[in-house]
């Protein structure tokens, strides 16, 4: 099988981000259209229902490096969220989320973010006290 280059897979990921085709309740889109590396990403998650999150939107930065998708992303809440996963600034640990721990490089930025939504959901994390509406890092 054919390894696909970077760039189409992330022109892939942005056609499917702006359109609306991603997964329910996640969006993700270029911070600057004129990044010709495409290495800068903002990303939201609505807080799944019958959880602590449920009505919150939740900001996201993500850096796909010069490796990428052979690499993991780099993300980073910037909306405050008490999540195990998360640390103290904000950076996402994807090895504590099972379904991208290991990485494998068909998988894209919205199985990242689908895995968080469903993490945020998951009954040990549904009722974890959360810091105040609005407050980022």
């Amino acid at each position: 099988m054919a390894k696909v280059p970077r760039n189409f897979r992330l022109l892939e990921e942005l056609e499917k981000g702006e359109k609306g085709l991603g997964a329910d309740g996640c969006s993700y889109g270029l911070v600057d259209g004129d990044d010709v590396m495409m290495s800068g990403w903002n990303a939201t998650i609505l807080g799944p229902p019958h959880s602590v999150h449920e009505n919150r939107i939740y900001s996201l930065k993500i850096y796909c490096g010069d490796n990428y998708p052979d690499q993991p992303p780099q993300v980073s809440f910037i909306s405050r969220i008490n999540l195990p996963c998360v640390n103290q600034t904000g950076l996402v640990d994807l090895s504590k989320l099972s379904r991208v721990a290991v990485w494998n490089r068909e998988f894209t930025m919205e199985k990242i973010l689908v895995a968080l939504r469903e993490f945020m959901a998951h009954p040990s994390n549904k009722k974890l006290p959360q810091p105040p509406e609005g407050s980022t890092y």
